[in-house]
């Protein structure tokens, strides 16, 4: 491959990466705009239905509109922040800011909507009252609801150019990019709460007992701390730092070996340094006749290779070995062998 051809390569891959940087990040914030907009509206309006009916399920709602209105805020904050250059105490960047906030949604998602919502359904089971006015809750939790499903549209729109051919399930256990499954899971838990208060309500009206009020609202609160028990155990995970997919470690091994120069993968290394920024590091088996400047040259074209192949590999460390069948057999494990065993080429 000339020189040209080699530019030529980096800049589609540079392009490509771009466009799929793009589309994570603007969808991301597209979603949590939307978000924001319901849930600050929806906050107001169900406080109101509150001081107007007593009803214990808006003040619960209420609570929950703003914490989702502050987690979103968390997100557009996070994602600011990892957009900081490099520096020489943080020379990965900050791309993990996104899942530091992230887990923070989750935390205050489980203390401020969740608790709360439990304690205030405590209460009103423990000292039940009518509610009155029952116009008011009934026709926000109405507004809510459609404010609600406009917002879990935008969220499920933006998603699925992310999502591909995976399930709902699988997009949110195994997206890099947090924002987006954490506004679809509080979008959805929003819904299903609202159905509850609507349901609560309903009840309470139904029979004069403003036990189904508290009942409701407690039903509330338990599955927003379900929802940010999802949040917190995904969210850690990406703290801790994750692996490429398995679909994305393939392509790598592809473009590492080129069967000449780079024979095979002694052992190999992937790390999330942020949603779009991955690290790779590898010892690779050479040929024990090759120059060293065969070697560099080899090792140049495979990182170029494997950027062209997953352009979020930002940062690659590729260190080169000859294979030892003698090494290999002193055991399985590949750090404990330094010269074996080398993974054959995926096919």
């Amino acid at each position: 491959m000339t020189h040209r051809q080699r530019a030529g390569k980096a800049r589609d891959s540079e392009r490509t990466k771009g466009q799929r940087e793009h589309m994570s990040a603007s969808g991301g914030t597209k979603a949590i705009v939307a978000a924001l907009g319901a849930n600050l509206a929806i906050a107001a309006a169900k406080f109101v239905a509150f001081l107007f009916s007593g009803s214990s399920s808006m003040l619960a709602e209420s609570v929950h509109s703003l914490a989702d209105s502050g987690n979103q805020g968390l997100l557009l904050l996070g994602g600011k922040k990892a957009q900081r250059e490099a520096t020489p105490q943080h020379p990965f960047g900050y791309g993990r800011e996104r899942y530091i906030y992230a887990f923070l949604v989750s935390i205050v998602l489980f203390s401020v909507g969740g608790m709360f919502a439990i304690y205030e359904g405590y209460e009103k089971i423990k000292h039940p009252h009518e509610i009155e006015h029952w116009y008011w809750p009934v026709g926000v939790l109405v507004f809510a609801i459609i404010a609600e499903g406009f917002s879990f549209r935008t969220a499920i729109k933006e998603s699925n150019p992310l999502r591909g051919s995976n399930s709902w399930k699988d997009f949110v256990r195994h997206a890099k990019a947090p924002e987006l499954p954490v506004v679809l899971l509080e979008d959805l838990g929003a819904l299903v709460g609202l159905i509850l208060a609507l349901g609560g309500v309903g009840l309470a009206l139904a029979t004069g007992d403003g036990v189904w009020d508290g009942i409701g609202t407690l039903c509330i609160g338990i599955l927003l701390i379900l929802i940010a028990l999802v949040l917190a155990v995904e969210t850690k995970s990406l703290l801790l730092g994750e692996a490429a997919g398995a679909e994305q470690v393939v392509k790598i091994e592809k473009a590492i070996v080129d069967g000449d120069t780079v024979t095979g993968i002694i052992h190999m290394r992937t790390l999330h340094l942020g949603p779009e920024e991955l690290l790779v590091a590898a010892k690779i088996a050479v040929q024990h006749d090759d120059t060293a400047a065969e070697v560099a040259t080899a090792i140049n074209a495979a990182e170029s290779r494997i950027r062209a192949a997953v352009p979020i590999a930002r940062v690659i460390y590729l260190e080169p070995d000859i294979y030892s069948e003698k090494d290999a057999a002193k055991g399985p494990d590949r750090e404990a062998t330094p010269g074996g065993p080398a993974q054959p080429a995926a096919h």
